[in-house]
Formats: structure tokens, sequence, C-alpha cells
């Protein structure tokens, strides 16, 4: 199981703090460090089985000031979380080939 985490984020941290509470093995992903590749994103979106603009942050600053009421295809939106990796919403749980963002505990429940 992988967890693209933030450590500046409260939710993912405490998704963090849930796994390891319950002895759940996991890798981090520090992915504002680790910078997924569009690939990366593309097969994120996918096992999430969301379009692009839902994986985005759209309360950021970087989205408010350069993207927002932009007509932006999916590509574009896609090539913005690659440029600017802190709009990717957090944290996200991969296990088993599907995705989840786990901000709450039922969705990290519902993901294991």
């Amino acid at each position: 199981m992988q967890v693209y985490h933030n450590p500046r984020c409260g939710k993912s941290r405490n998704c963090l703090a849930y796994l390891t509470e319950n002895n759940i093995e996991f890798e981090t992903i520090k992915y504002l460090e680790q910078t997924p590749s569009k690939k990366q994103i593309i097969a994120l979106l996918e096992m999430l089985e969301m379009a692009p603009l839902e994986l985005v942050r759209k309360k950021e600053k970087i989205w408010i000031e350069r993207y927002k009421n932009q007509s932006l295809t999916d590509d574009a939106i896609v090539d913005a979380l690659v440029e600017n990796p802190i709009l990717i919403e957090r944290p996200i749980i991969i296990k088993d080939g599907k995705a989840t963002i786990a901000r709450d505990l039922e969705s990290i429940q519902k993901t294991l």
C-alpha cells in the first residue's frame, strides 16, 4: 500500500497516524518532493476513477491565480498538476490497483 502524503497537511498526517496506530504497513510518497510524472498522474486518475479536475485542490492560491475560470482540457489540467503538485488532493491511498482520496476515517477504512 502507498500513501501520497504532504507532511504539512493535517488530514494527511491523520491518515498516516491511523495507519501506524493500526499496524498497517505502507510506503509514504512525499509527492511534493517526489513529483509524480504525467504518466503517474494519469495512472492515479484511472485508479481513482475520476476526471483530472476532481483531483485539483481548487482553493490553492496557484489554482486561483493561474487556472481558475479558464477553459482547460483534461490534458492541460494534468500538466498543471505535474507542474504544481501542491494542487493534488491529499492524502491518496493506493492499494491493490485502486486509489482513494482519504481525507476522513471512513475513506481510509473503506480502502482497507
